[in-house]
């Protein structure tokens, strides 16, 4: 896979099982609880594309990767 640019990352939590973002990208809403599974979340650790629609406003993001801190999206997050 192509180097993706750190403008095309978003950083996460995770607690539990439950994956958090402190800010959406799209809306600015914060502490959003995401519907991001387990399974979906290891999909996006194993480079497989993942969409997740953010909850607050339906925005939707398509995880490229991911790793421990970050998102790697196929669009630019950071404004």
């Amino acid at each position: 896979m192509k180097l993706l640019p750190f403008e095309n990352t978003w950083p996460y939590e995770k607690v539990g099982e439950d994956v958090y973002l402190h800010e959406c990208p799209d809306c600015g809403d914060s502490n959003v609880l995401t519907f991001l599974k387990t399974e979906q979340l290891q999909d996006a650790f194993d480079n497989v594309k993942t969409q997740l629609i953010m909850p607050c406003c339906n925005y939707r993001i398509t995880i490229l990767q991911a790793d421990e801190d970050y998102f790697w999206t196929s669009e630019r997050q950071r404004k």
